[in-house]
């Protein structure tokens, strides 16, 4: 087939595709030049999960009746004009395609007046051409209507889902703007039913009640840092209220939605130790950066940015979150139902119960003094407080023990290296080899002193004294499946932390002696975190003596 130059009618459905892939689409649009208006109040209204009708309405800036139609034209917008504009962008929209590209998949009516206007201007395009234009009455504002959507691009409508998982997409996007603009009065209206409705006053708080609910609202603790490169501001959950996804993590740069790798990993390296594995935070970060240290422009949907010096931000916003975190209250006991049964097989027994025991996790960060009162199943150690029983996870609690050791030892450059009399050869993969390659520095710092020694084979000559008396092929193999190449230096460093305390802990099954079990409660009293172990899994639970007087009928 000959090269040839497309028709504009096909070129413009190709870049309508690029920007309109849903109806959420249309609505993010529409709602992005309504904030960049300076609309104070906005109101959407979606049917057929917006397939019959988008209709978006503002008391923004409007449009003059003598750039209406000038504004469905492709590349057409009055928020840059020259290249040094490009360069520091500093409202959502800039490109000029949104109105363009939706009036190529759908049939639009426009109403719109500016301050300037005596009265507003109607206008209704079909097919991209204008149809109708005549003057109507109408405050300042806009309100765009969009009929029928892809009707004239067929093949978008058969990747389109259901009419319920096109309104959550919807909704969703509607959450977000109002997240990030808690100034700004947003209504939903879904197939005529109210879906979402904000103050507008400004409080972010207000605005995560009417999304989350009133419980997250008040737990929230505010973040609010910044220094001359830049301020993060936002609310985040405390490590007792987290979630099995990311899906309540917003992200915002400049007060622009963004799917960012970069925050996303920074907010949660925050957290880290604080949270079990699979558990993710909540939060409302909003990280503001000078225009020129952001670069909006590479994404067809604006979805993603790019930093000039992502070290810095990273650096700023896991700081920020950090700092917010170190204020959190001390959570109250949590409780945590476990029924009650026979469990001679393990070595004791407790009586069966009709109702499940109310065990609580310890709520304080320190812990009393305690004192052991015996091993259960050779893995949990049962010791006796001021104010109850403690069941302690002996390998977790070690691993925390031994993880502040090593972290310690780091710091100070003063890891405890132990020769080996015999030395070790192991077998790496390709993989295995290139990561070794790249952090052979670092495990060296480590302890580790692995040499070649031919194809694919290789010496350890000397490990960290820790692990001397482990399974060596086994720690080395792990480290080197942990670490990747994408991985920055601090974690890297914080990886490997974790696995010298994780292979060197006491292990679940392990009999303990009555002063093994004293020595590791003294050493678990003076950690630093004793609540969890490096990878956020809790040391122990608590049954308080209120508890316990209860259970046994002492008390009503």
């Amino acid at each position: 087939m000959p090269i040839k130059v497309l028709a504009p009618e096909i070129v413009s459905k190709i870049a309508a595709g690029e920007v309109i892939e849903r109806p959420a689409s249309v609505v993010k649009e529409l709602v992005e030049n309504s904030l960049d208006a300076g609309a104070s109040q906005i109101n959407v209204e979606v049917q057929g999960g917006g397939i019959d009708l988008v209709k978006v309405a503002d008391n923004g800036a409007g449009i003059p009746a003598s750039e209406v139609e000038l504004s469905f034209r492709r590349y057409a917008t009055s928020k840059i004009s020259s290249l040094v504009d490009l360069e520091s962008i500093s409202s959502l929209g800039f490109r000029g395609e949104a109105l363009s590209s939706i009036i190529a998949v759908a049939e639009v009516e426009i109403l719109t007046k500016a301050s300037s206007d005596v009265v507003g201007t109607y206008m209704y395009l079909k097919k991209g051409d204008v149809v109708r234009s005549e003057s109507r009455s109408r405050s300042q504002g806009t309100t765009v209507t969009v009929h029928r959507l892809f009707h004239y691009f067929p093949v978008r409508l058969k990747f389109l889902k259901s009419v319920n998982r096109e309104n959550s997409h919807i909704a969703n996007i509607l959450s977000q703007y109002a997240l990030g603009f808690p100034e700004a009065k947003f209504n939903l209206l879904l197939d005529k039913r109210p879906s979402l409705q904000t103050v507008g006053n400004g409080d972010l708080r207000d605005v995560v009640n009417q999304i989350y609910g009133l419980e997250v609202a008040q737990r929230m603790l505010e973040v609010k840092a910044g220094d001359t490169f830049g301020r993060v501001s936002g609310l985040v959950s405390p490590p007792s209220l987290n979630r099995s996804n990311r899906s309540r993590i917003s992200l915002f740069v400049n007060r622009r939605w963004v799917y960012c790798p970069l925050l996303m990993r920074a907010t949660e390296e925050a957290y880290h130790g604080l949270l079990m594995d699979g558990k993710h935070p909540m939060a409302v970060i909003n990280i503001s950066l000078p225009a020129e240290e952001v670069d909006v422009n590479i994404h067809p949907t604006k979805a993603q940015v790019k930093f000039r010096h992502e070290q810095a931000v990273f650096a700023i916003a896991e700081e920020a979150v950090k700092r917010a975190l170190a204020k959190a209250p001390i959570a109250k006991p949590r409780a945590m139902s476990f029924p009650a049964t026979s469990w001679a097989q393990q070595g004791f027994w407790m009586i069966r119960e009709k109702e499940p025991i109310s065990i609580t996790a310890l709520p304080a960060p320190g812990l009393p003094v305690l004192r052991v009162v015996g091993q259960i199943a050779n893995t949990y150690i049962v010791a006796e407080g001021p104010d109850g029983l403690y069941i302690i996870d002996q390998h977790a609690a070690h691993e925390r023990i031994l993880y502040e050791r090593i972290l310690a030892q780091w710091l100070k450059r003063e890891i405890e290296i132990q020769g080996l009399l015999q030395t070790i050869t192991i077998e790496l993969s390709p993989r295995e080899e290139e990561v070794l390659g790249i952090n052979k520095e670092l495990l060296t710092q480590f302890g580790f002193t692995i040499e070649p020694f031919g194809d694919r084979s290789y010496l350890i000559r000397a490990v960290p004294v820790l692990v001397a008396k482990t399974n060596v092929i086994e720690v080395v193999s792990t480290l080197l499946g942990s670490l990747t190449s994408r991985d920055s230096p601090t974690l890297w460093e914080e990886k490997i932390t974790q696995s010298l305390a994780c292979h060197s802990a006491i292990k679940a099954g392990q009999q303990l002696r009555d002063e093994e079990m004293r020595e590791l409660i003294r050493q678990l009293e003076q950690a630093k975190q004793p609540r969890t172990c490096p990878h956020g899994r809790p040391t122990m639970i608590h049954l308080s003596s209120h508890q316990l007087e209860k259970e046994f009928g002492r008390i009503g």
